[in-house]
């Protein structure tokens, strides 16, 4: 009797038949296709790494993932949720609960402390004031911002500062999925340390995390499979 096959892991993010095309309103409506058929999916617990040449589609394929960018065609399953057909307001609330996103920038309204800024996403939750406020000071010590910044605006900080808050808002509640965006770029040795053992703790309680990582050191060790974007990139061989 054949042996029965080991069934897929059910996947926390899916994407499937995902195309995406800019219209240049600048040269006469000429549409430009950047992405087709981009398939993949992310099983909780799992870190997917997306690969592929500076322009290929990585970053436009997390910002549709992340509903930035509206999908030409396809689905792109969140937990329970389409984003590429899902209103503003039930894409406002899947990122409240269910995906997080760490980008390479940090943006946030000028001089909210530093404090602040990470425990908001468990206060959006309504999760009480002093637990909110003591994760986010537990998560900013941990990535070395010293104490006497937690008042100040993290405008005021050094790049590396600031993507330590940003990773800090990030981690700071547990997403069951996960979107990074160059998590270790521009960090000391020691931070580096700091955010890969904060991506394998999130895989071990189960996120589903997809990112970018142009470390390649830290690619192998956090990323369970990589996906090259060059194979959905029109006019790109793989």
């Amino acid at each position: 009797m054949p042996l029965a096959a080991t069934p897929e892991p059910s996947a926390m993010i899916e994407v499937r038949a995902l195309a995406k095309s800019f219209t240049l309103h600048t040269q006469g409506g000429t549409v430009l296709s950047v992405m087709q058929d981009a398939q993949l999916r992310v099983a909780p617990g799992e870190c997917v790494g997306l690969t592929g040449a500076s322009g290929a589609g990585k970053s436009t394929l997390m910002r549709m993932i992340w509903g930035n960018y509206l999908a030409s065609c396809g689905s792109i399953r969140v937990g329970t949720v389409d984003v590429a057909r899902a209103d503003p307001r039930a894409i406002l609330a899947l990122r409240r609960s269910t995906l997080g996103y760490v980008s390479q920038f940090l943006r946030v309204v000028p001089r909210v402390p530093t404090l602040d800024v990470v425990a908001e996403p468990l206060l959006t939750l309504g999760r009480p004031e002093e637990f909110a406020r003591a994760a986010a000071a537990a998560l900013l010590s941990r990535l070395n911002i010293p104490e006497r910044l937690w008042q100040l605006s993290p405008t005021t900080f050094s790049g590396g500062e600031q993507q330590r808050v940003n990773i800090a808002r990030g981690f700071i509640h547990p997403w069951p999925a996960l979107l990074l965006d160059e998590p270790t770029a521009s960090l000391d040795a020691g931070n580096r340390e700091i955010v890969l053992t904060l991506i394998e703790e999130a895989k071990r309680m189960g996120q589903a995390i997809l990112g970018i990582f142009h470390d390649a050191a830290a690619r192998t060790r956090v990323c369970d499979r990589l996906v090259d974007v060059t194979a959905f990139t029109p006019g790109i061989a793989a």
